[in-house]
């Protein structure tokens, strides 16, 4: 018999640090993904064969979106992003790191991330009939995304 495996991580207990700008906790994070297009190349073989390669394209890094109930703190977010539409990108790109943690409050995942910027800031819906909770979403684009622990 095979042994068992360790249990999957629970995807609901995290944190979020942007380098002097926000941390805190987001109720989603999404987006933590970088992919290769694929480069589909046909040539002839010295016999005069087709031969058929796949080649890994140009690196690309998502977008990571992430969502969090309006709160004094999510000022800051907005601050961080007036900036960019002001046109201050380069003095205002920083690094960050998402951490996931068990159940014992141990670390055991994070990602790291590098030169973001809020490339996007939504308010809550408003709704005076509605029972929700008020939640903000911003996405930022980043140029690079490492996997640690």
């Amino acid at each position: 018999m095979a042994d068992r495996k360790k249990d999957p991580l629970t995807n609901f207990h995290f944190y979020v640090d942007i380098e002097s700008v926000f941390a805190g906790t987001f109720r989603e994070v999404s987006g933590l993904t970088t992919e290769n297009p694929v480069i589909e190349y046909w040539h002839a073989g010295p016999k005069g064969d087709t031969r058929y390669l796949k080649m890994p394209g140009r690196l690309k890094v998502n977008d990571i979106t992430m969502k969090t109930g309006t709160i004094d703190d999510t000022l800051s977010l907005h601050k961080w992003r007036k900036e960019i539409e002001a046109g201050n990108v380069d003095k205002n790109r920083k690094n960050g790191t998402i951490w996931m943690f068990n159940q014992a409050n141990e670390p055991v995942a994070k990602w790291d991330f590098t030169d973001a910027w809020p490339i996007k800031i939504s308010g809550p819906s408003l709704n005076a009939g509605a029972n929700e909770t008020a939640v903000e979403e911003v996405t930022i684009a980043v140029e690079t995304l490492v996997r640690g622990l």
